[in-house]
């Protein structure tokens, strides 16, 4: 009778796999600190251990693989500081306003004769715009002459009836009242004809209102009636709108604490400059600060022959409120910030190497800053590279105007990465886990400010 072989003891298996996996954490743990210290720069200290104890190859030392080397030349450009006039620049939001309005309305009923205008046009103060039938007020002026010259004769007879009844008066042949009573009927006929005359003036008058003219120079809008309809003194609407473009002023606002300045260079011969798509000068201000928003509107005038700016459109106002004369000015892109907040620069000295200099920035105009502190003219400042740059790093200031082609033939054997060096260092990249990369930027960053903090 054959036996079964015994099967191996279920905790063996246990055994193995309870071994296997600490083992792959130790092996990877020991594969993640063989990496960061392959792409962990050197410090300062190892380096200069290396190089007096003959460490790397040719006993020249240097950075880790993949690490910064501070003795390898970096091409940066770098531009001088020079000195500038600044301008506070106050930038608002604004509106652009007509100087004069006008809607023209018939002042007369009638029958709308013509046009004389194109929508869209500039016309001339006094201008004819339109015609109505000045045929019915015609007949109305004929209507009034005729009842004036009817009481302009009956006056004169009145008149030398009185001359008569006098000289029968002084010869008593007849009463004195008949007299008076002639009297009073030419004052009578007289009042009666200046009432005439008005009527005639007010024929005249309303004759003219059927010749409607421009009351202000500027452009049209759209008609609002066409010829053949009937227009009425009370229509709302009325024929046109006339403005005026040219001056043409915008309103604007600005914050109640850069009023004084304002004010300042309002009460000087020469008032501030605005501009809004066209140069312009600051007129006056408002009576009174908005307490709700805390501003104050300001009011300016342009010069606007080529219509650039349209009554009630939203532009970007600028106004200079002061110019900081002969102050030290940098590009922009020289200004940076450290680890700790502060403005620092990049400044080239003669020996072609850099140096953090904490400076005050001023006012920006442009793509130029003021420097208040730390800094004098013709020192030269780094623009563009400070990525590649640290404390103590040699340089190449190079031009950005010449072609690459010439800056790759001129640039010295040790200066910057080769293409093959960027590559490997890609490559290395690439073949670490993210947690990995996260450390090795974390701990290039701590190097940076560990750096920035070291006593100048």
């Amino acid at each position: 009778m054959s036996t079964a072989p015994e099967s191996p003891p279920a905790d063996a298996g246990l055994s193995r796999r309870r071994w296997f996996i600490p083992a792959l954490v130790v092996g990877g743990l020991a594969l993640a600190g063989l990496a960061a210290w392959y792409f962990w720069p050197k410090t300062s200290a190892e380096m200069k251990a290396e190089t007096g104890s003959g460490k790397g190859k040719g006993g020249g030392g240097g950075a880790r693989k993949g690490g910064f080397d501070p003795n390898r030349v970096q091409p940066v450009t770098a531009v001088a500081a020079k000195i500038a006039d600044i301008n506070i620049v106050q930038t608002a939001l604004g509106t652009v306003t007509s100087g004069r309005t006008a809607l023209v309305k018939p002042r007369v009923d009638g029958l709308l004769q013509s046009v004389a205008f194109r929508e869209g046009d500039s016309v001339a103060a006094g201008a004819q715009l339109a015609q109505i039938d000045p045929v019915p007020l015609q007949v109305q002026l004929a209507q009034v002459q005729g009842q004036l010259a009817r009481d302009a004769a009956q006056l004169n007879n009145a008149r030398l009836d009185l001359e008569r009844y006098r000289k029968l008066f002084e010869q008593d042949s007849i009463a004195g009242q008949q007299v008076d009573q002639q009297a009073a009927l030419v004052k009578q006929l007289e009042g009666t004809v200046k009432v005439d005359e008005a009527q005639v003036d007010n024929a005249k008058l309303q004759l003219s209102y059927t010749r409607i003219t421009a009351p202000i120079a500027g452009k049209t809008g759209l008609r609002q009636v066409d010829p053949g309809n009937m227009v009425h003194a009370s229509d709302a609407s009325g024929l046109v709108v006339i403005t005026q473009v040219d001056p043409i002023g915008v309103i604007f606002t600005i914050p109640q604490d850069a009023l004084p300045r304002v004010l300042a260079r309002l009460k000087g011969t020469a008032k501030p400059a605005v501009e809004a798509w066209e140069r312009g000068t600051l007129i006056t201000t408002d009576n009174q600060i908005d307490v709700a928003t805390g501003t104050v509107r300001l009011k300016a005038e342009f010069p606007n022959k080529d219509a650039k700016l349209f009554p009630n459109q939203f532009v970007n106002v600028r106004m200079v409120v002061d110019v900081r004369k002969g102050v030290v000015a940098v590009p922009s892109a020289a200004i940076q910030r450290n680890a700790q907040g502060a403005t620092i620069v990049y400044v080239v000295g003669q020996d072609s190497t850099v140096s953090v200099r904490p400076i005050t920035a001023g006012p920006t105009e442009g793509q130029l800053t003021a420097v208040e502190q730390g800094l004098q003219a013709g020192e030269r400042v780094v623009t563009d590279g400070v990525d590649r740059i640290r404390e103590g790093a040699r340089v190449e200031v190079i031009d950005p105007t010449r072609p690459a082609t010439e800056r790759a033939r001129d640039a010295p054997p040790g200066g910057g990465r080769s293409a093959e060096q960027r590559e490997a260092f890609k490559k290395k990249m690439e073949g670490m886990t993210p947690e990995q990369r996260e450390e090795f930027r974390k701990r290039r960053q701590s190097g940076e400010a560990a750096k920035d903090n070291a006593p100048k």
